[in-house]
């Protein structure tokens, strides 16, 4: 069984989380518009969303009272 881990680093994990989903969302995002036609863009831009929305939720987490409008 793993090591249990305090608050801090379970936050420092989240946010190193949050951080490669944005970066990952960016580079699908790229790629989306460089694909030729909507059918080679569609794929990326799907994940694109899927990383979106883990973003929003470990957003989410690590500032519950915060609108996510605003980040």
């Amino acid at each position: 069984m793993a090591d249990a881990v305090d608050a801090d680093e379970l936050l420092r994990r989240i946010r190193g989380a949050r951080d490669w989903a944005i970066q990952e969302e960016g580079r699908l995002l790229a790629e989306a518009e460089a694909a030729s036609g909507p059918d080679g863009a569609a794929v990326p831009a799907g994940a694109a969303k899927a990383f979106s929305v883990v973003r929003s939720v470990l957003d989410k987490i690590i500032e519950p009272g915060r609108d996510p409008g605003t980040a």
